[in-house]
């Protein structure tokens, strides 16, 4: 068992905690992802390593709490333990070669993004960092990103911080004015990752997109988080948990990725009622 030794609530649907895991902290990199349960009969759920403090022996998480297992996890304080917290799986993001780099990050996604634009800041690469978000409220992470950015854009799509607009805007305005960058990295709701791919594509800017499908075991072996790639017109199958998270932008078949992302939207949403009546009675 794993003991939670911070908690911090980020905004009001989405929640940081600190987990007591000195294995995964001292070998986890960014772009790499855990697998949990939070009781010994609860569902598997595969969250992006946010931030690991070796010293301490700590992960750092961000959730967003949207179905039962977020919801159950949300109601864990300080000082309580999860049932199982594995990893570190997946691929960490190619960083080689990378001098200037242009991060954008949208809603939870950016908790994925950050860790990714602090490392590229260590290695003393040049970032800028895009971060949107739906309001005003659900803005995180922003002066850790202004941290480890050179050139820091925040977007609100209602304009009620910062500028007016979703994240391709200005990643547009900077490639039209001649900005040169070695890779895109891009990671956020699926939709969001699939027009920033669009808008980069005249400019043949590599795209990186961060894949996050439903898992269950993170080994390749259940194949729930499959995903199809497109490259010379020959379709690819390829798991998100071993060939992943990260992929080439211009391969993802976007339009069937968000489709399957959709499937299980009723059964998450009944199991999330489900769970919030159980915790309110106990």
């Amino acid at each position: 068992m794993n003991k939670i030794v911070t908690k911090k609530v980020l905004n009001p649907t989405v929640t940081q905690m600190e987990i007591e895991a000195p294995l995964v902290a001292n070998k986890a990199k960014p772009g790499q992802f855990i697998i949990l349960r939070v009781d010994s009969e609860g569902e598997r759920i595969p969250l992006t390593v946010a931030g690991t403090d070796k010293e301490r022996g700590t992960v750092k998480i961000i959730f967003q709490v949207v179905g039962a297992t977020t919801e159950l996890l949300n109601s864990k304080n300080e000082g309580d333990y999860i049932e199982n917290f594995a990893g570190p799986l997946g691929v960490p993001t190619h960083t080689d070669g990378i001098k200037k780099v242009c991060i954008v990050g949208g809603g939870v996604g950016c908790a994925i993004a950050m860790p990714v634009a602090e490392e590229f800041h260590r290695l003393g690469a040049e970032v800028t960092s895009i971060i949107g978000f739906r309001n005003k409220d659900l803005l995180i992470l922003e002066d850790e990103f202004k941290a480890c950015s050179d050139r820091l854009v925040v977007m609100t799509d209602d304009g009620s911080y910062a500028r007016e607009g979703n994240v391709t805007v200005p990643l547009k305005e900077m490639l039209d004015a001649g900005e040169k960058f070695d890779m895109i990295i891009t990671i956020g709701p699926l939709v969001m990752m699939k027009f920033v791919t669009l808008a980069a594509k005249p400019y043949g800017v590599p795209v990186t997109v961060s894949m996050n499908p439903i898992m269950i075991d993170g080994t390749g072996m259940c194949g729930g988080c499959r995903i199809t790639l497109v490259r010379d017109g020959e379709r690819i199958t390829k798991f998100a948990c071993v060939d992943g998270p990260d992929f080439n932008g211009y391969e993802i078949d976007f339009d069937e990725a968000i489709s399957r992302s959709r499937m299980y939207f009723e059964y998450e949403r009944r199991a999330h009622e489900e769970t919030c009546n159980l915790l309110r009675q106990a």
